[in-house]
């Protein structure tokens, strides 16, 4: 049985995505029923879960602020350099970088090299950028487990006014709004998608799945 956990430092939509792994194991979505999903807090306990989700929303500095002050900051850098799979969603996704210009200069876990930087100005788009967008695959999404049976160009549905900036190296798909963006990376066992995959129907479920499906 996969035990997976769901990280709660106080900032994130966690119920969306608990249910959202709640319905893959109840409708055996591609035959994937061994795994139990929890939603943890104690950093005592990271270590117990053979796979790690990092939500987020709100502001960058506050959600580090929450991390450090639980003492969840080490235990989710320990948990990565461990070797098993974490996963970032939207915020969740910029904290594993090195740090972000989110209402000033804030340092990240540094798990991930680069930066979180603000949206520059795309006018007459408005910032946040919300709602359905593709994710343009490049060359490294051809042999990620993350993307077995999912299409380039697929949608998923974004809710952000910060974008990260990485090397080519590190990303697995852009997104293009007003130019194109960092969607989702990959460094070794760690991934991370700007998008909610919980909130983005099949496709976010099959993407959610396969991180389960990773050995």
């Amino acid at each position: 049985m996969i035990k997976v956990g769901i990280i709660d430092y106080g900032v994130g939509n966690l119920g969306s995505v608990q249910n959202a792994f709640n319905f893959i194991r109840t409708h055996n979505v591609d035959s994937v029923n061994d795994f139990e999903v929890h939603i943890e807090s104690s950093p005592d306990n990271l270590k117990d879960y053979d796979k790690l989700l990092l939500p987020g929303v709100g502001a960058f500095g506050n959600a580090m602020e929450h991390l450090q002050r639980t003492g969840l900051d080490e235990a989710v850098i320990e948990f990565a350099q461990s070797g098993k799979y974490l996963l970032g969603i939207c915020l969740g996704m910029q904290l594993l970088f090195e740090k972000s210009f989110e209402f000033g200069e804030h340092s990240g876990l540094k798990l991930v090299e680069g930066e979180v930087v603000e949206f520059s100005k795309i006018a007459p788009l408005k910032v946040p950028h919300i709602g359905w967008n593709s994710c343009i695959f490049t060359h490294n999404a051809a042999h990620s487990p993350l993307f077995v049976g999912i299409n380039d160009k697929s949608f998923f549905y974004f809710v952000h006014s910060f974008h990260i900036k990485a090397k080519e190296e590190l990303i697995l798909a852009y997104c293009e709004y007003g130019y194109p963006f960092g969607a989702i990376v990959s460094k070794d066992n760690l991934f991370g998608i700007q998008a909610h995959p919980e909130k983005s129907h099949e496709v976010g479920l099959k993407l959610l799945t396969n991180f389960i499906k990773m050995k």
